[in-house]
């Protein structure tokens, strides 16, 4: 098992309401030290992202920016990865989200379960048709 840091200010509470995904990483994920591949969790993370603003945009969508992504601790195999998504902000053409990411750590051991947020980021996509131009964001 990994070292869990016992820093109570690290641990925390899993947010309110349901993840928008949730992921088990597998030894395939890791790097060479071990510890999940940074690109991994960015793709889960873009993953994650998208799917607000699909649902917001009412169709396609493209990740145009990563405007901020913090990893705050490493993701370890066997850890029960939480996704959360929020829209912070539409435009015109554009969907604005912020992913916050949690990791669960202690669960198949069968010992004291940990909550860890590992990573932040905010990405913005651009709601596009069907030949991939961009469109209006639809009203709510």
């Amino acid at each position: 098992m990994h070292n869990i840091p016992n820093d109570p200010i690290l641990h925390v509470p899993l947010p309110e309401g349901q993840p928008i995904l949730r992921v088990v990483p597998m030894p395939s994920d890791t790097n060479y030290a071990g510890d999940i591949f940074g690109g991994w969790i960015m793709s889960q993370v873009d993953m994650a992202g998208s799917i607000p603003a699909i649902r917001r945009a009412r169709g396609r969508v493209a990740t145009v920016a990563v405007n901020s992504f913090v990893f705050k601790q490493p993701v370890f195999v066997g850890d029960i990865v939480s996704l959360y998504a929020e829209i912070i902000k539409v435009g015109h053409t554009s969907i604005t989200v912020d992913v916050s990411v949690y990791a669960q750590r202690g669960v198949r051991e069968g010992g004291d379960e940990v909550c860890i947020k590992v990573t932040e980021a905010v990405l913005t996509y651009v709601a596009i048709d069907n030949n991939r131009r961009p469109k209006v964001v639809p009203q709510e």
